[in-house]
């Protein structure tokens, strides 16, 4: 049914540690993405988007305030802690009018049925549990009797009928909102899927497409050190990987066929014949993203936390009404300019706690306007201390300082996309690694962990995930 006002709906669909790179549109050899490479054809395509923090945690709570990691305090992965949050996105909207609904994975936001501006939650684990049990029989076939890891490498089949896979079910779950919801007031829709982070479990169409195409190697850069004893022997949820052969054929699969079957299910969702009637469609923004990316293999490396662009670098997609068809931007964006750009194109004042950046004019073709000349990003200590990291880019150039050891690395991000050069151990660019060294001198001043003194990066300060003015509790 078609809403009563003139304001601008909005579907925010997020994908759960989706690269960058991992999309048709972006020129992936192999993955099939038509639906997501849609939203771009009909509008916009930031090619350089970034996570500031990229593990689910700090990513999201990054997106629903506006605010960089080190504002809200959260700089690395710190689950279970209640958040006084400042003024939301769904609940600035929900205030001047929107019916706000998620549907999926929450948002990583503790308690998990706290609603932090939705009027409805339907929810995993808790929601789709449920919907499990009542529609399988056998108590012990669960949406995790599979066996295969929740963070790791490992791949198989879905075991369940397809109607309970975790993608379908966010989709039916969608859709259930779009013939539920206030037909009097705009919408905003969070359709937030578990994929494709593990378990690697997507339908056997999906895994069997993949496992017979030639598929593309990891980058392994000059700079990268193997695990020891090639790995074996290691957590199949290693962060330090070398995977070979069919560990990595079978990893690199699944993961592509979980992307692949969650593009055909959003057809249900976008198409013409199954989804949104026309009137909904050419009133509503569609927003594509995802919290982080993932190494899968790069570097010897597996899941994520890190700076390099397997993990940090994301897909950030937007059409709808007013949106110049096949915009491609190169400036550099990020998760925190969600907030304003919707309340932007809702016509909602922005709070003055957000620190993002509204890019509705580059959605009307002025592609050169954001006043950023870099990003920062960071992740605190997680898989190990040696792990924590600071990066900053302007979609171009990638520095990168390792917390622990003070390690500096420089990546021409358009010559070499892979990071296979690290151009900080030649001499010959010294300069370009102590001009982007003074930006984050510049940038850390008066952090808390005392990682510079004003004139010099200091290495081996503690890098903790929650920083001291945290609001809220465990």
């Amino acid at each position: 049914m078609a809403g009563t006002t003139d304001r601008p709906n909005f579907i925010l669909i997020m994908t759960d540690q989706q690269r960058g790179d991992c999309l048709s549109i972006a020129g992936h050899p192999v993955l099939l993405t038509p639906n997501m490479d849609s939203i771009a054809g009909r509008g916009a395509f930031f090619r350089r988007a970034y996570s500031t923090c990229p593990s689910c945690i700090p990513a999201r709570r990054s997106l629903m305030v506006g605010q960089f990691p080190a504002t809200n305090g959260m700089v690395g992965f710190r689950g279970g802690i209640e958040w006084d949050a400042p003024p939301t996105l769904p609940g600035v909207l929900r205030d001047s009018g929107y019916h706000t609904a998620i549907v999926g994975r929450n948002m990583h936001l503790h308690p998990p049925r706290k609603r932090y501006g939705f009027d409805e939650m339907v929810i995993h684990p808790m929601d789709y549990d449920r919907y499990v049990a009542d529609n399988q029989s056998g108590d012990r076939m669960h949406g995790m009797s599979h066996g295969i890891s929740g963070n790791g490498w490992t791949a198989r089949p879905w075991h369940l009928d397809e109607k309970l896979h975790l993608s379908t079910w966010t989709v039916t779950e969608a859709l259930n909102f779009l013939e539920r919801r206030d037909p009097s007031c705009p919408f905003f829709l969070t359709v937030s899927f578990v994929a494709p982070h593990p378990p690697l479990v997507p339908p056997a169409f999906y895994l069997d497409r993949y496992l017979r195409l030639d598929l593309p190697e990891p980058y392994i850069g000059d700079w990268a050190t193997p695990p020891p004893n090639g790995g074996l022997g290691a957590d199949v949820q290693s962060d330090h990987v070398d995977l070979r052969g069919e560990a990595l054929r079978s990893a690199r699969a699944g993961y592509y066929g979980l992307i692949n079957h969650l593009d055909d299910q959003l057809y249900r969702l976008l198409g013409s014949h199954t989804g949104m009637d026309a009137a909904t469609r050419r009133n509503t923004y569609v927003i594509f993203t995802t919290d982080h990316g993932e190494m899968l293999g790069d570097h010897y490396l597996f899941r994520k936390c890190y700076a390099y662009e397997g993990s940090a670098h994301i897909p950030f997609l937007i059409s709808g009404p007013g949106v110049k068809r096949g915009t491609v931007c190169d400036q550099a964006v990020c998760l925190e300019d969600i907030m304003p750009t919707v309340l932007d194109l809702a016509g909602c004042e922005i709070p003055a706690t957000v620190d993002g950046s509204s890019l509705a004019p580059i959605l009307r073709g002025d592609t050169d306007c954001l006043d950023r000349e870099f990003l920062h990003g960071e992740h605190a200590q997680c898989y190990s201390y040696e792990q924590a990291n600071h990066y900053l880019t302007d979609g171009r150039e990638k520095y990168v300082w390792i917390t622990s050891s003070g390690e500096e690395q420089l990546f021409d991000l358009e010559d070499d996309p892979g990071e296979l050069c690290n151009l900080a151990a030649l001499p010959a660019h010294a300069e370009r690694v102590a001009r982007w060294r003074r930006r984050l001198i510049e940038r850390l001043a008066g952090r808390p962990e005392g990682f510079t003194d004003g004139t010099r990066l200091i290495a081996g300060r503690p890098h903790d995930a929650v920083l001291p003015h945290v609001g809220g509790k465990s």
